[in-house]
């Protein structure tokens, strides 16, 4: 391919976004770029702070406990309160809590915090994705995810090179960088960002029902899907809990599975752009079909590594999977969701990660411990074809995407979409 076609190719991909999409893009990439905490917390607790592996493995899981927590009332806070303000309120509460980790001592203490830097963290993520499938038009939604998503790992592979360097200096240090680039991220939302949640319609002074919690819960094929996605990552969050456990039992070292693990950030760096541009006007079904398989067996087939350029080779392939089907669920969940109920149905949807998170070590423990990492894998194409296999019957029908309508549009018209003003 020239360079001209190249350059063509990167226009076509940014061009017709909305400036407001750009801004949330752009408090998204710095929030990930100062994403420390993570990173280094378990090595924070067991080296600098001396604490056993075990105490370091409850303050993650309160850590992920809490994202649990928020990712359902972060939703209703995007619905009811709306978008803007519930970004605000997460990203502030996230930098306050993380600066205030690096500066609590006692045990309990750290794991109260580490529970609510979970929780405010968290809260965020429905927000975002609401206020995405607002200001995007239908036709572009996948384009923009997936942009979205390119910019969530190039900041997390800068922010995991950079978190090494920063923790030989000083590990409190991480801590106040991440709570001010998250305070920056604030900043973008306050002075850049307009509030897109529409307003709930008056007809014949009749006020529109506004989506509630359990109207999420009782929609069936919305929940198929959420329980589909859960499925998908649980097989995901295995290349970051299963296999480095795999990799050390069969003789290998932390660099080796480093070397291994890094191919899935280069990869997605690399090709996320390209891969959303091949597949985003293609049928939603037949690519979360295609991306579980690939999930699925691209896991399963590290039963079958014995060097780490074949477990690269098997991290190549999960990867291609969740290149595609991260932009693509996204997408789904938007066109499943109604319009007044898009934070809350987006909030579920995020529910289903964090339960995913909290799931997979014990699922990885258990059945290495009992079994062999063999069955682990085994496991992971069997989950991955299941998925497929579910979401084939799930999409047969997909209601009609509907339209967006931009913050401009919707501050300019008088029409029953105006949203209301931010506090």
């Amino acid at each position: 391919m020239s360079v001209a076609s190249l350059r063509r190719a990167a226009r076509e991909t940014v061009s017709g976004l909305p400036r407001e999409f750009w801004w949330l893009w752009t408090s998204t990439l710095v929030n990930r770029l100062g994403a420390f905490v993570a990173t280094f917390m378990a090595l924070y607790l067991t080296i600098d702070r001396g604490y056993s592996a075990s105490y370091a493995g409850l303050v993650a899981s309160l850590h992920g406990l809490g994202g649990v927590v928020s990712s359902l009332g972060g939703g209703v806070m995007a619905d009811r309160l709306g978008r803007r303000p519930t970004l605000l309120i997460a990203q502030s509460s996230t930098a306050v809590s993380v600066a205030l980790l690096g500066f609590v001592h006692d045990p309990v203490a750290i794991a109260a915090v580490a529970f609510l830097v979970g929780m405010a963290s968290n809260a965020s993520r429905p927000a975002v994705q609401a206020m995405m499938a607002d200001i995007v038009r239908p036709e572009d939604r996948v384009r923009a995810f997936s942009l979205n998503y390119w910019a969530i790992n190039l900041g997390f592979a800068v922010s995991s090179m950079a978190a090494g360097f920063i923790a030989e200096f000083s590990y409190r240090a991480g801590f106040l960088i991440e709570a001010g680039m998250t305070a920056v991220c604030a900043v973008v939302v306050f002075l850049k960002l307009p509030e897109s949640r529409p307003a709930v319609a008056v007809s014949q002074g009749a006020r529109e029902d506004v989506v509630g919690l359990g109207a999420v819960l009782r929609d069936k094929r919305y929940m198929g899907v959420v329980g589909l996605s859960f499925l998908v990552a649980l097989v995901f969050q295995q290349g970051s809990v299963g296999l480095p456990v795999a990799m050390g039992q069969a003789g290998f070292t932390p660099a080796d599975y480093g070397m291994a693990i890094a191919v899935n950030g280069v990869l997605i760096v690399a090709l996320q752009i390209p891969v959303t541009r091949f597949i985003e006007r293609r049928d939603p079904r037949r690519l979360l079909v295609v991306s579980s398989l690939l999930a699925g067996y691209g896991l399963g087939l590290t039963a079958f590594a014995g060097s780490v350029g074949v477990f690269a080779l098997t991290v190549c392939v999960w990867t291609l999977g969740e290149m595609v089907n991260a932009p693509t669920q996204t997408g789904l969940v938007v066109r499943l969701s109604p319009v007044h109920g898009r934070g809350r149905y987006q909030g579920v949807y995020t529910l289903s990660w964090s339960l995913a998170a909290l799931v997979a070590p014990l699922m990885s423990g258990v059945v290495i411990d009992r079994f062999g990492a063999e069955w682990l894998w085994g496991v992971c194409a069997v989950v991955g074809t299941v998925a497929a296999v579910g979401y084939g019957a799930l999409m047969r029908r997909l209601p009609a995407a509907e339209e967006a309508v931009s913050p401009r549009q919707l501050e300019t018209s008088g029409s029953k979409h105006m949203p209301e003003q931010a506090a």
